[in-house]
């Protein structure tokens, strides 16, 4: 499992744009990095939600927000636009990065195997792990306030 001090394992996905996108372009910059398990359902929209709505204060805090999931690029571009996502949605569709980062269930609800666990990781301009948090509960959210916290450190 990885944990603050290690450097985060760099990938290249797609994003729902189509577009590639690399962890290590932002180096010199901090990421907020969030795994989620599926696009349109409950809890992952209230979270995404909440992300949206508080960007700026991220942005103030130096940090670019990545958002993956197992979902196809077809299916986070329609929700990033019904929902007015404002941040780069990555589809993790081979689940290549979300076993990097030990944050894939083996077995999700209804017998689904391979979705991301919902995870909050906050990576340095340096490309170094400050924070983790895998949740093997989909239910609960990620600890923003912690978050926040850690980038707040950064910055100083």
């Amino acid at each position: 499992m990885l944990k603050p001090g290690d450097t985060a394992p760099d990938f290249t996905l797609r994003a729902s744009d189509k577009s590639q996108i690399k962890l290590s372009d932002f180096r010199g910059k901090n990421v907020v990095l969030l795994f989620y398990p599926l696009a349109f359902t409950g809890v992952c929209t209230k979270e995404l939600s909440l992300m949206r709505d508080s960007l700026a204060e991220y942005e103030a805090l130096d940090a670019q927000l990545l958002a993956i999931s197992v979902d196809s690029i077809y299916a986070l571009d329609k929700w990033k636009h019904e929902l007015g996502f404002n941040f780069p949605m990555l589809s993790d569709f081979n689940k290549t990065v979300s076993k990097k980062y030990d944050a894939l269930y083996k077995t999700f609800v209804y017998e689904m195997k391979g979705v991301s666990k919902r995870s909050a990781f906050v990576i340095d301009k340096d490309g170094v792990i400050r924070y983790a948090e895998v949740l093997e509960n989909a239910g609960e959210l990620p600890n923003f306030e912690a978050v926040r916290n850690v980038l707040k450190t950064l910055n100083n």
